[in-house]
């Protein structure tokens, strides 16, 4: 016989199944509130309590019904996964970004740290490089301007440094517009007026270069890796900005010169601005990049009503009652009695047999006992067997603890019903 659905069904009668029931209570309420928080992510706030209350209330009765009855159950199955994906998302939602507020900001504000002391670091560089070349510079003209007064002539010579060069072919050209009474030579003439000014703007070039390199510098020492993304971006921008690029495209003889890139913020927000960029957020990263955190708060939204579900579908039964427990309430109504007292009179009549089953004779059943029976027989939890002449109907162990499990807890007619030993 197939006795093991009908063990389960009378195990879930007992009390522990009471916390069952509470415990789904508990965890549908964390459910329901974790889906309401992700809906007012999105929508107002009546329209998100209420969405979610119906949705919770149907993942909960849709489980029940589910652990009890036998029709329709496809169509109840897919309405409970309909509702269950709508309810994950939101609570994944909600659990994201409620991890996301706490986690996230720092996350980002490290990674921006990096990369400013990466962006930072390329900067310096190219700065040293330019106060080098700026430093050689500003050697090559006080030796030049020192050799113009001595010697003269320092203009017409070529020189394999394309800034010197540009600076000798200024002067010349610039000695060209003079008269004839400004001659070439020796001394502290315009020639020489006009290396020395070069060699003034070289020496001022130099300095904005360092007082750039020391700025950068300082800027470095007071950054801090959980400082807010949009004072880290702001300070360094005013630094960055405030660089002599063009000095350096000088001082390196670049015409376009390759500058390290800016980070770009949008890259960097570590605060959402509305609960719809939350929900935006959390669904395009899920999908991808996804990182522990979006697992887990899928995971955790998912388990949530999964158990919820199974808590729901093994208490269903208790509160609803089983198939055999209706049976039995049908059969004590067609003999219009209390449930208790059918079960009780019904199992006056069992007895053992030698096969392990309990037996009862069909002549002794009253009309409900006797459509019990055929039901039983029906459902392949009981056999028929004829014995001296008789009909008899075999129960196995199952059946017969069931029926002892139903009287466990007296009613009031079933208490009444019992004689009292004190009045003869």
């Amino acid at each position: 016989m197939e006795f093991g659905r009908l063990a389960l069904s009378a195990s879930v009668t007992r009390p522990m199944v009471k916390s069952l029931f509470v415990a789904s209570c508990l965890l549908s309420v964390v459910s329901w509130y974790t889906t309401q928080q992700g809906m007012a992510l999105y929508l107002s706030t009546w329209f998100s309590l209420l969405a979610s209350l119906g949705i919770q209330a149907a993942l909960v009765f849709v489980a029940w019904l589910i652990g009890f009855t036998k029709s329709k159950r496809g169509l109840l199955i897919g309405v409970y996964a309909i509702t269950a994906v709508v309810s994950i998302s939101f609570s994944y939602v909600s659990l994201f970004s409620w991890f996301s507020a706490r986690e996230r900001p720092m996350q980002v504000e490290r990674k921006l740290y990096d990369q400013i002391n990466d962006t930072a670091d390329r900067t310096s560089q190219i700065l040293a490089s330019a106060i080098a070349e700026g430093q050689k510079h500003v050697t090559a003209l006080d030796e030049m301007t020192a050799a113009e007064k001595a010697n003269g002539y320092i203009s017409r010579a070529e020189d394999p440094d394309p800034y010197l060069a540009r600076i000798r072919e200024a002067v010349a050209r610039e000695a060209r517009t003079y008269s004839a009474n400004y001659r070439e030579g020796s001394g502290e003439g315009l020639r020489y007026t006009a290396f020395d000014r070069y060699d003034k703007l070289a020496r001022q070039s130099l300095a904005r270069l360092e007082d750039g390199q020391r700025g950068l510098a300082e800027f470095r020492r007071g950054l801090k890796p959980l400082d807010p993304t949009d004072q880290q971006l702001r300070d360094f921008r005013q630094v960055y900005d405030a660089l002599p690029w063009n000095d350096v495209e000088d001082s390196l003889h670049a015409a376009r010169l390759d500058r390290p890139s800016l980070p770009n913020y949008a890259d960097y927000v570590d605060r959402t601005a509305s609960g719809q960029e939350d929900l935006l957020v959390a669904f395009q990263e899920l999908f991808a990049a996804p990182t522990f955190r979006h697992g887990f708060s899928l995971a955790l939204a998912a388990f949530i009503d999964i158990v919820v579900f199974l808590l729901a579908y093994a208490s269903g039964p208790y509160f609803f009652g089983s198939a055999e427990q209706r049976w039995l309430a049908a059969g004590a109504a067609l003999d219009s009695r209390d449930e208790q007292l059918f079960v009780r009179d019904f199992l006056r009549k069992l007895r053992g047999d030698p096969s392990g089953s309990t037996r009862v004779e069909a002549d002794s059943l009253t009309p409900g006992e006797l459509q019990v029976c055929c039901l039983l027989v029906s459902k392949a939890l009981a056999t028929t067997a004829e014995g001296e002449g008789k009909v008899v109907y075999l129960l196995g162990p199952e059946i017969h603890e069931q029926l002892l499990e139903a009287l466990a807890t007296p009613g009031l007619r079933l208490r009444t019903s019992v004689p009292n030993p004190t009045h003869g």
